[in-house]
């Protein structure tokens, strides 16, 4: 093979689930990694995590990052405790939130092994975590911000280009060009019409696009994501019950924030108390602030955003909210119920039919956020089984992914069709509709590439 004129770019992750977000481009002897997730979900695919990484770390040369979100950055630090010693590329803004994630993750992976230990379930004598808080900070120091359309060399001839790309603080699409090639990367596309961060950047003309597919195969409600929102907390309230709102700690925390307070401010829902119980999700919006660049909101946005909530930080804080009843609002992380926070809330609440949980956009196969939005009324949380009475809402309207339909006009808009088009980062149910429409709407190439496939990127002579 004349590498000279050849890339291969080989699909590591994503490629039959949401999570595990891995795609390795070599390009000119130059050997990249995009994006560099945790697999989330069901036991077989978490148990990827777990095996030895496809490549060595040390013959990477650069890491690059769509967004901080852990199933595309919560692998890094075991990467770079097993020999990555390379630059992490991503924007400012997922620069700052790993600050905030990767160690958090860490704290849970070594929770999680504690609990292993205690009732017995690893195969490992004392449990294993993945890796721990130290590994991550550690691995923070890898980290070199980068500016949104600044073209960035790495190594010989291989080009990289992060553009806005919505969806979180932070998130971008990825363009890469070598020789007279490029792949593109779409990382997750917010939506146009998302209330919190501006549209993805339209799609230029590339080589190769590689496309996350979500919501490949489903539309966004039409209605009004914020009125379903302030229906539930009426209805709710008005028996006295409490209002839990599993929110991912990054971006959806905010966007549930700005319509609580957008609800309150029109007093379509009562004057009742509103916590945001999640040291990460206040840490992240005092970021958002930081970039006003990225975002729809002014100051006075965010000043009613943080009056309309109490902050709270601490566990015990966070436990005598469990004593408290209702009628409230707990805005907690994990949005998928893997775990954090919300896990307590749900304990002390969930057995009360006068409540509610709000799953506040999409759940991945096999979390727990999953098997009750798909009617499973009962949960394993901590070695117990929870019977789950509470009101269960899903509201996918507060989604900050771009539904399939988006996907189509925003592929619409190219100047000229790929090469070929690669999805990845959906369930495969999801994936393959949008391979249909892509195929039978736009005419272009697509298809859907295979966990560990490698295919060839040729360069034009």
């Amino acid at each position: 093979m004349d590498t000279k004129h050849t890339a291969t770019l080989r699909f590591l992750g994503a490629t039959d689930t949401v999570t595990g977000s891995r795609y390795l481009l070599e390009a000119h002897g130059t050997r990249v990694l995009v994006d560099c997730g945790l697999f989330q979900g069901y036991k077989r695919l978490r148990e990827r995590n777990r095996r030895p990484f496809p490549i060595a770390p040390d013959s990477l040369d650069a890491v690059l990052l769509t967004h901080a979100h852990l199933d595309h950055t919560g692998y890094i630090p075991a990467l770079v405790r097993d020999g990555f010693t390379g630059p992490v590329y991503a924007t400012h803004g997922t620069n700052q939130l790993c600050k905030l994630l990767l160690p958090d993750s860490g704290h849970l992976q070594e929770e999680e092994a504690r609990y292993a230990d205690h009732r017995g379930s690893s195969i490992h004598v004392p449990a294993l975590p993945l890796y721990t808080a130290a590994d991550a900070v550690k691995s923070l120091n890898s980290f070199r911000p980068v500016e949104f359309d600044a073209p960035l060399m790495i190594g010989d001839g291989l080009e990289a280009t992060f553009l806005p790309a919505g969806h979180i603080l932070g998130a971008a699409q990825l363009h890469v060009r070598f020789g007279g090639s490029s792949v593109h990367f779409t990382g997750d596309l917010g939506r146009d019409d998302d209330p919190l961060m501006y549209p993805p950047r339209a799609l230029e003309t590339v080589d190769v696009l590689v496309t996350e597919s979500t919501y490949g195969n489903r539309a966004h409600p039409h209605g009004s994501a914020e009125q379903e929102l302030g229906d539930v907390i009426s209805k709710v309230a008005k028996r006295g019950g409490v209002v839990l709102i599993a929110a991912f700690a990054v971006g959806r925390a905010e966007t549930l924030m700005l319509q609580l307070a957008r609800l309150r401010r029109k007093g379509a829902i009562p004057d009742i108390p509103v916590y945001l119980n999640s040291p990460m999700a206040i840490d992240a919006s005092y970021m958002y602030q930081q970039h006003p660049d990225e975002h729809r909101l002014d100051a006075g946005e965010f000043k009613d955003m943080y009056e309309l909530a109490t902050m709270t930080r601490t566990a015990d804080d966070s436990k005598l909210l469990n004593l408290r009843g209702g009628p409230m609002i707990i805005i907690s992380a994990s949005g998928m119920l893997t775990g954090g926070r919300i896990l307590h809330h749900l304990e002390a609440y969930g057995h009360d039919p006068n409540n509610a949980l709000v799953l506040s956009g999409y759940q991945a196969a096999g979390t727990r956020g999953a098997a009750l939005a798909g009617g499973a009324r009962e949960l394993r949380i901590y070695g117990q089984d929870v019977r789950i009475r509470a009101e269960v809402v899903q509201l996918e309207g507060f989604s900050a992914h771009a539904d399939a339909d988006a996907i189509i006009r925003w592929m619409r808009s190219a100047p000229q069709a790929p090469r070929m088009t690669y999805i990845t980062h959906g369930e495969p149910e999801a994936s393959e509709a949008l391979r249909l429409r892509i195929k039978h709407e736009l005419g272009w190439k697509a298809r859907v590439p295979e966990y560990l496939e490698t295919i060839t990127v040729d360069s034009p002579q």
